[in-house]
């Protein structure tokens, strides 16, 4: 203390000063890096049980290092501006679905193509290819980087009329995702394509703003669809998958053996999300079952075979822009 007082009040200024920075800089190195995963769906969902893995995992192999904020069911972004707060940096990951991608790369519109898987093994096999992981890398001219591919399931048609075949949904109007390939695919059986964010959906089949969707077992129970829709046809007439994404700038830069950690941990939650979807969709199915709530219809091979003539045209549509190649490696690991 008698050495300090002895200084010059300049040298004791600099002195304070210096040490204050060192703290400083001591407290911001010790501040975790922050995660924001944000996504649309319930928790009980593979999405949203993949968030909350996701967030364990990181929180207890990087402890103090790393924090994962989950906002679930649109809570803080919902369809429309989940996409555009990732590229601003106002949230560092999220798993939009695969029909979300349009405007920044065509080749992922291959996932929308009615009819072209034929089940989720097939798609896992695709996304597991060279073309499938290629596919993850396409968007990083835009700033975004595919981590991984998150099932959700094959898709289910739901309406308030009974969806036989492909004349049944003349007329009606089916909610879709912000997809071109998914409008054409309704229109091609004369229905009516209405885009509508995933949070209005539930009102917007109540009201009868729309008439019927399209959604994996777990989307249709968790978010209550059945309980205002009357039928529902087992169709699996495609894939509702998600791509877990981040911004490309925030993620290269990041620690080096702190992405290499994120990217086992984000492995890890892939392999046990794409395992347990199927179970997850199977359970929620049963529970619809078990409400009583819906009509549940199995189509019969002559009707599904009028559904995949009706709907294999707009495969031909978007050839070009997604290209032929990636088309036929789909078409590969389903024969």
């Amino acid at each position: 203390m008698l050495s300090l007082l002895r200084r010059s009040p300049r040298k004791i200024s600099l002195l304070l000063c210096t040490t204050a920075i060192a703290v400083s800089s001591f407290a911001q190195a010790a501040d975790p890096i922050v995660i924001k995963f944000s996504h649309v769906v319930a928790d009980s969902t593979p999405k949203g049980q993949g968030a909350l893995l996701f967030k364990k995992l990181v929180e207890e192999r990087l402890k103090g290092k790393v924090e994962v904020q989950v906002y679930a069911n649109s809570s803080l972004y919902g369809d429309g501006k989940e996409m555009e707060a990732l590229l601003l940096g106002d949230v560092q990951m999220t798993a939009p679905s695969l029909a979300k991608f349009g405007q920044y790369t065509k080749k992922l519109q291959v996932f929308d193509l009615p009819f072209l898987f034929k089940d989720i093994h097939a798609v896992d096999q695709f996304q597991q290819s060279d073309t499938g992981k290629s596919l993850l890398k396409s968007m990083e001219n835009n700033n975004i980087t595919g981590l991984g591919y998150w099932h959700n399931g094959m898709k289910q048609l739901s309406a308030n009329k009974a969806l036989h075949v492909p004349r049944d949904a003349r007329g009606l109007k089916f909610r879709v995702q912000s997809s071109d390939v998914l409008d054409e695919q309704f229109k091609a059986v004369r229905a009516n394509p209405r885009k509508m964010s995933f949070a209005e959906v539930y009102q917007g089949l109540q009201t009868g703003v729309v008439n019927g969707a399209e959604n994996p077992w777990s989307n249709i129970y968790s978010q209550k669809f059945n309980e205002v829709q009357k039928y529902i046809t087992e169709s699996n007439h495609g894939v509702l998958d998600y791509m877990v994404i981040t911004n490309t700038n925030f993620w290269n830069g990041l620690p080096n053996d702190i992405r290499t950690q994120l990217t086992v941990i984000l492995t890890e939650v892939t392999e046990h999300v794409n395992s347990e979807a199927d179970a997850l969709n199977q359970k929620a199915k049963q529970a619809i079952i078990d409400s009583g709530s819906s009509e549940i219809i199995e189509l019969k091979p002559e009707e599904r075979a009028q559904w995949v003539k009706a709907m294999k045209p707009v495969w031909s549509k978007f050839e070009d822009d997604i290209g032929s190649d990636v088309i036929q490696a789909a078409l590969n690991v389903s024969k």
